[in-house]
Order: structure tokens, then sequence, then C-alpha cells
């Protein structure tokens, strides 16, 4: 399949964590096509029991194609809902290729997909913070740069075909009890948008391949938006994010007192006053009030970031993507952000000591 909207597309999902196995299982289950890039230890359960999922909608149950057990490399069938591969030469050639992986692994993950993607084959990286791609067709005096904190040689933007690179804010939630073991309690909904706004303008409204990709998605229950100026929408989650995941690392704190609290509240206004000024000078539009932000984000009762999971799991954190990326970004236009800057070093400081006392084993 190419450019037809009305069959269903194959998708190949490199990344088999928490989000790209939710996202894999909903996929399969409406009918796509999908392959399943995982490795190592996920790699065999996957292959043995395949994805269960449970979510709003219910409970999902989505087998791997058997395989035949005679190759040095087992054959799966290749009209099979799910396959899980290890390599990106196992693939079916892909319609669309999702990216799921945290932003520090990206470069990676890029790495060992990139043989699969075909000339049709659209890119969907799905990643928190500020993309690789932000400077890509974005016009004005960085138009084509890197954003070093992220891609400091520029690798992603070489290595991917930008033209069909397309962007989004993700706002799906899921966690997982091991290997294909997920569950999610919030509605799953992405938002995607054209990076090259010189090539899509945004005045022409969504494109047609953002509409496609978008009902592929909603075919298999997955919420998805097409937007024409995703960099809005970007510049408000990473308020959130920002204002949120450090501040719970340091604290402890759910997201109810991050928001409520006196002691942190400063640091919540600062942060996102500093980063509502970046935003600005990129010329962002933001459909935010400060005031009722923070009452939304107290609204959203004890839960725990995915930060907060992250460091005390002895996870590597998302701080450059969705923190050091922002300081960059101020500092080309000259824009101190102080309380941005003291955040970051408190968390990095707290998550070093935290990792000394209780070492990995």
């Amino acid at each position: 399949m190419t450019e037809s909207t009305c069959a269903l597309p194959t998708v190949l999902v490199a990344g088999a964590g928490a989000i790209g196995g939710t996202l894999a299982a909903r996929l399969a289950a409406a009918g796509a096509r999908v392959d399943l890039l995982a490795r190592g230890r996920t790699l065999a359960a996957l292959r043995a029991d395949g994805l269960r999922l449970d979510d709003l909608d219910g409970h999902w149950q989505v087998p791997a194609a058997a395989m035949d057990g005679t190759a040095a490399h087992p054959a799966l069938a290749d009209t099979a809902p799910l396959r899980v591969i290890a390599s990106a030469a196992e693939a079916r050639a892909p319609d669309l290729l999702l990216l799921a992986s945290k932003s520090q692994d990206l470069a990676g993950l890029v790495a060992a997909a990139a043989p699969a993607i075909a000339p049709h084959t659209l890119v969907l990286p799905l990643v928190n913070g500020v993309p690789f791609w932000y400077f890509h067709g974005h016009g004005g005096r960085f138009d084509g740069q890197p954003v070093r904190a992220v891609d400091p040689e520029g690798a992603l933007l070489r290595t991917l075909p930008m033209d069909r690179v397309l962007g989004a804010v993700v706002f799906v939630t899921a966690e997982s009890d091991g290997p294909g073991r997920l569950r999610s309690q919030t509605p799953h909904l992405l938002m995607l948008g054209e990076p090259d706004t010189t090539a899509h303008p945004p005045a022409d409204g969504p494109s047609a391949r953002l509409q496609r990709v978008c009902g592929w998605l909603q075919g298999a229950g997955i919420g998805c938006r097409a937007l024409p100026r995703l960099r809005d929408k970007l510049w408000t989650k990473l308020i959130a994010n920002l204002t949120s995941n450090p501040l719970s690392v340091l604290t402890g704190a759910t997201l109810r007192r991050i928001y409520s609290e006196p002691a942190l509240l400063d640091t919540v206004h600062a942060v996102m006053h500093e980063v509502m000024l970046t935003a600005a000078a990129y010329g962002a539009r933001l459909e935010i009030d400060p005031i009722e932000f923070v009452r939304l984000g107290a609204g959203m009762g004890e839960f725990r970031t995915s930060m907060l999971q992250d460091v005390e799991r002895g996870r590597p954190l998302e701080l450059a993507a969705i923190g050091d990326a922002v300081v960059e970004l101020a500092e080309r236009y000259g824009l101190p952000v102080p309380a941005t800057r003291r955040l970051l070093l408190q968390t990095r400081w707290h998550a070093e000591q935290r990792a000394a006392a209780c070492p990995a084993t």
C-alpha cells in the first residue's frame, strides 16, 4: 500500500516499551499489519505470548504470528496482524514507521529501524520534549539547524528522510508489568503536524498525508488530531513536562502536590514564565492561562510522573529533551532562564546522589 486511504496500513513499531506496545496492540487488533521490533528478553517473551493490553476500551490480547522453526531466523506469516521481529531486515515494507522511545535512545532506535524504510514510508517519532526536527522547515535564522541537546551532530536529520518525517505531540500514558503486559487508564491521543512549514504552510491546513495517518490511528481507537501549527501544542506540553517532571524527582511529589503546595509553586511559576517567554521568541501561539494551568495540574490528583518512576528504577532521565533543549533555544535569543537552569542542576544532582546510594544491580 502507498497512497490508498481505504486499505489498512503496514506499520513497523520500533520500540517495544509501554507506549510502542500499546499502539502496536491497538493497531494489530484493528487489523493493521504490525511488525514490532524488539530484542533480548523482550523479543523472546513477545514472540511467546504476544501483547496484552488493558485500557479504557477493554482488554486486548494480540498473539504474535507463529514461527515455523526451520530457519536460522524463523519466518513469520506475511499476513499476520502482529509479528515480533529481531531485525529491520525481517520487516514488511511499512507505510508507517513509529519510533517509540525515550529521546536519549532515539539515535540507536533509528539506526536499528532505518534499513526497513521504503520509498513510501512515513516516519513518526514519538518522543517527549523538544524534537530533533524543531528547526527543520521552520523558516527564519535557525532553519535546518540541529537541536544539539537532542541531536548533537545532526545525525538524525541526516539519517532520516526528512521530507517524510511527521511530528507528534504524544498524550499516551501506559505502564508495563513486563514484556507485552500493558495497562493504560487515560485516553490515547496523538497530535500530528508537518515539521516543514515552508513546504506545508499552516494556512493550507493539515496535509493529506497527515489526515491519512490520523485516519489509520483513529480506526484503531487511537485519538488523533492533525494540526497545521504543531509547534504551538509542543510548547504547551513542554510547559507541563518541565514544571512537573524534575520537581517530582526532587520531592517525590504527585501532580496534585506539585501544583498546590506553596513551597513548590514559586518554582512552577518561575519555570512556566521562562518557557512561555522562550516560546514567544519562536513565534508560538500559546492558548494557556497560567492560573487555569496550575488548577488543572492539581486536579490530576495523585499521579506520579514518568520521570519519578524512572529515577526510582534507576533509569536515565529525559532531562536533555525537556530541559536542556529549552535552555538551548532560550540561549539562541539571549534569554535568561535562571529558574530552569537551577531546577535542572538540582534534579541531576539528586539523581546522581540517589544512584550512588542505590547502585543498580
